[in-house]
């Protein structure tokens, strides 16, 4: 088969499409023929050598966090899944791997997949598994979001910045989202009631919010301090600096900035596709590419300033 493999760390053109042989499915796993996966910040952090304490620095290392495709065979002790099943899913993020979703097939614990929703095609099921499965968890689980708040939503162009304007508006909540101006338009029709263009709004000029969620990783004081009383900000935009401010946060006052490790299992995977079956979550995808040309969605990854998600497309 053909898979898309990380040759050495750095920048999009050390990624190759490598012949490698197919992986068989052991006890408690499933082989899924792949349709399409997208690009993540952890696919590009990886890359660039960000995280070899996960990754390791042994190569070829796999690319594509997440994948939606077809379920072609099943390890031993496999229930509730069977040849011929529309699924989406995550690699484990913590776990070695040659192969990943970026790929024409892929090996994957049975807990780390669910049905895809109907009426999605691989590449827009693709979108939303990591960037869905982030935002719901965030606003869910990590803050707790309650009907009737204010929410703002930095970053809100990005592939969990349109998933978290999606679900908090589903969720009764005034959404606020700070993005670029041209992105107004569409963010007003995901759900949010204000778009602030962040090229000329400053964080003292905004808020109080009751609930922060922020993808982008800088400036976590000064937002910090536009929350309420009681108000509550996560972070998955993970950077040194980030880290030092939820360190900070953590030790003075009770706002608290939070953040946490996506790693969804079946029963969030699940919960994700009921909210898009409700009409609440819907894929945005920016661009779809081949499996060939999967170091140019890196590369437009990293140059940003898109809304939506990038899509690799699998045809094996």
């Amino acid at each position: 088969m053909k898979a898309v493999q990380i040759t050495s760390f750095g920048a999009a053109d050390v990624l190759r499409v490598n012949d490698v042989e197919r992986p068989v499915p052991g006890p408690g796993e499933v082989l899924v023929a792949v349709g399409a996966s997208s690009v993540n910040g952890h696919d590009v952090i990886v890359r660039a050598g960000e995280l070899k304490m996960v990754s390791g620095r042994r190569f070829p290392i796999g690319v594509g966090l997440d994948f939606a495709g077809t379920v072609v065979e099943t390890g031993a002790d496999v229930a509730g899944h069977r040849a011929g099943d529309r699924v989406w899913g995550t690699v484990h993020p913590r776990q070695r791997h040659t192969t990943g979703g970026a790929a024409e097939y892929v090996v994957v614990s049975a807990d780390r997949i669910a049905p895809a929703p109907d009426g999605l095609s691989p590449a827009d099921s693709a979108s939303l598994v990591v960037a869905g499965a982030t935002a719901l968890i965030a606003l869910r689980d990590s803050v707790r979001l309650a009907s009737g708040e204010k929410v703002l939503v930095r970053g809100a162009a990005g592939g969990v910045g349109t998933a978290a304007v999606q679900l908090a508006h589903a969720m009764g909540c005034h959404v606020t989202a700070l993005a670029r101006d041209r992105h107004a338009k569409l963010l007003t029709g995901l759900g949010a009631d204000e778009v602030l263009d962040y090229g000329s709004t400053t964080s003292d000029r905004i808020g109080p919010f009751d609930v922060i969620v922020d993808t982008v990783g800088s400036e976590l004081h000064c937002y910090r301090s536009r929350l309420a009383k009681g108000g509550r900000m996560v972070t998955v935009g993970l950077s040194a600096p980030a880290l030092a401010a939820i360190a900070a946060s953590s030790v003075h006052g009770s706002r608290r900035i939070r953040t946490f490790s996506a790693n969804p299992d079946t029963a969030v995977l699940r919960d994700l596709a009921d909210h898009v079956t409700s009409g609440a979550l819907r894929p945005v995808v920016h661009s779809v590419y081949t499996l060939a040309d999967t170091a140019a969605a890196h590369e437009a990854f990293e140059r940003g300033g898109v809304v939506g998600k990038h899509v690799v497309t699998v045809a094996a």
